[in-house]
């Protein structure tokens, strides 16, 4: 888990500095009609956070196998209104939440990183899986989406 602490803190100070070098153009245009601009993929990263810091907690004390609740990622964005939001105020609030999500994983004890949870059509995976699976999922968005210059 040390290797996805540090991955997450890494973004936690990077990610500010990387927007703070991004024209409002390059952060509130989207790609197509059916993208994401920048700012609305970070407001969904913290959609994402949102969603399994609840995910991280339950986990370790429901009863196994944990199943996921799925959201509708599409219905996040849009009700949260991310694109009209302040740049700033969506970079605190991936901040914060992923702030909270270390100190839940620095406290996990390592037989609870064990216990099983279904993220869908019956597949379980651990709940250290799943951490080190949001770490890949940020970035992933990170470095195709926010990071990659939009042709």
């Amino acid at each position: 888990m040390k290797e996805v602490i540090k991955g997450i803190q890494y973004w936690v100070r990077q990610l500010p500095e990387e927007y703070r070098l991004m024209s409002n153009t390059d952060i509130s245009d989207r790609p197509a009609p059916n993208k994401w601009s920048k700012k609305e993929i970070l407001g969904h990263l913290c959609d994402s956070a949102i969603n399994n810091i609840q995910r991280f907690v339950k986990i370790q004390y429901e009863k196994p196998v944990y199943v996921l609740e799925p959201y509708d990622q599409e219905y996040w964005v849009r009700s949260q209104q991310h694109q009209t939001r302040p740049v700033d105020e969506l970079l605190v609030l991936f901040q914060a939440l992923n702030n909270q999500i270390i100190t839940i994983i620095k406290q996990i004890p390592a037989d609870k990183l064990l216990h099983l949870c279904d993220i869908g059509n019956n597949e379980h995976k651990t709940l250290q899986w799943l951490i080190e699976d949001y770490l890949s999922h940020m970035e992933h968005h990170i470095r195709n989406q926010i990071l990659s210059p939009r042709t």
